[in-house]
C-alpha cells in the first residue's frame, strides 16, 4: 500500500468480530463477510473523500482527452501535465500528480484518497494493458489510440468495476493488515504465508464480484451524462454515491449468505 499508514483495527463489536473469527480458524468466507460488515460504516463515509472524488472524476475525462483534437492541450485542461506527446509512464505520473495537487488545495489528502489514487492507476493499467503491446515501449499515439477506446460505454463500465473493486479492496485490507500479522504461523488461522496470500486473493475476488453492479450501472450513466451535456465533478461525485450504495448492499447481501 505505498507509504499508507496502517492503523489497528477500530475498537467496535464488528470488527471486534472479526478478530475473533480470525483467532478461531474461520473460513475465508466468514472473515470476509465479517470485514464487510464492519466496514460498512466506513464505506458510507467515503464518498466526501476530496482525493477519491478527484480521481474518479479523472478517470470519466481522460478517455474523452483521447478523443479531442488536441490530447496534450486537453490534458493540460484537467491540469494533467503529460507532456507534449504522452506516454503511458508521463500520464500515470502527471495523473497522481493532478490527484495531488487538488487534494493539497483543499486540504483534503487521506489515506482514502491515497488509495483511490492507487486504485485509478492500477485500473487503468490493468485495463490498457489488455490492448497496448506493452506499457514501457507503446507510442503517445498508441496510449491515445487505446486510452479513447475507453469513452465506449461498455469499456468505461469495465474500467469502473476495476476502479471500485480496487478500492474497496484495498480499504478493507487496510484495516486488516495489522490484524492478520498476528493470526500467520503454525497453529494459527494462516498457518504458513502461503494461506495468507490465499486469503488475500479470495477477499480481491470477492470485492471484484461484488463491484459487477457498478459495471451494469456505470456505463449507462457514462453515456447518458456525457450525451446530456457533459460529467462534471459534481455529477461524478453523485455517481461515486450511488456506486458505494450498491456495493455496500450487494456485499451485505453477499455477506448474509454465508
Amino acid at each position: 500500500m505505498g507509504h499508507i499508514h496502517l492503523v489497528r483495527l477500530p475498537n467496535t463489536p464488528p470488527w471486534n468480530a472479526v478478530v475473533d473469527l480470525l483467532g478461531s480458524h474461520a473460513q475465508t468466507d466468514e472473515i470476509v463477510a465479517a470485514t464487510a460488515r464492519a466496514a460498512e460504516h466506513t464505506l458510507s463515509q467515503a464518498t466526501s473523500d476530496p482525493g477519491l472524488r478527484h480521481s474518479f472524476w479523472l478517470l470519466t475525462q481522460l478517455p474523452l482527452a483521447a478523443r479531442s483534437p488536441d490530447f496534450a492541450a486537453r490534458l493540460r485542461d484537467l491540469n494533467v501535465y503529460a507532456g507534449s506527446a504522452p506516454t503511458w509512464l508521463s500520464l500515470s505520473a502527471a495523473f497522481q500528480d493532478a490527484v495531488d495537487a487538488k487534494t493539497r488545495r483543499a486540504r483534503g489528502k487521506t489515506d482514502l484518497g491515497e488509495m483511490a489514487q492507487l486504485a485509478a492507476a492500477e485500473a487503468l493499467t490493468t485495463v490498457l494493458a489488455a490492448d497496448l503491446p506493452g506499457l514501457v515501449e507503446t507510442t503517445s499515439e498508441d496510449v491515445r489510440y487505446v486510452l479513447g477506446k475507453l469513452a465506449a460505454p461498455d469499456r468505461f463500465a469495465k474500467l469502473s468495476r476495476d476502479f471500485f473493486a480496487l478500492l474497496v479492496n484495498r480499504n478493507l485490507e487496510y484495516f486488516l493488515s495489522r490484524a492478520l500479522a498476528d493470526h500467520i504461523g503454525p497453529g494459527r488461522s494462516f498457518g504458513s504465508l502461503g494461506e495468507h496470500t490465499a486469503f488475500r486473493e479470495a477477499l480481491a475476488q470477492r470485492c471484484y464480484e461484488a463491484a459487477l453492479v457498478v459495471e451494469a450501472a456505470s456505463g449507462e450513466w457514462y453515456s447518458t451524462t456525457n450525451w446530456q451535456g457533459a460529467i462534471t465533478p459534481a455529477k461524478a461525485a453523485g455517481f461515486i454515491h450511488v456506486a458505494f450504495r450498491k456495493l455496500r448492499e450487494e456485499l451485505q447481501r453477499r455477506a448474509a449468505d454465508v
